[in-house]
């Protein structure tokens, strides 16, 4: 089952879609989230978000700046204040 990933700035919705995983750059280290995950929060450094469309697949790496991630019920949101275009 694919996870639903939304990347938000404040000033709008980047991306919504369905993928296999996403790993997160964490204040406390990268995480990894797959469909299922336990829900939590974490707030996020400047780095990579690593976008794997697919199992297997070679992630798309989108750069973010500061902000939080959310894991709940609907999938993994990640509230960015910035992502570099």
């Amino acid at each position: 089952m694919p996870l639903h990933f939304e990347l938000v700035t404040p000033a709008k919705l980047v991306r919504s879609e369905e993928v296999y995983m996403v790993v997160v750059p964490g204040t406390e280290g990268e995480f990894g989230v797959l469909e299922g995950h336990a829900p939590f929060m974490s707030t996020i450094r400047d780095g990579a978000v690593q976008v794997f469309a697919k199992e297997g697949a070679a992630p798309e790496i989108i750069q973010v700046r500061g902000g939080f991630a959310e894991v709940g019920e609907k999938g993994l949101t990640v509230l960015a204040e910035h992502v570099e275009a």
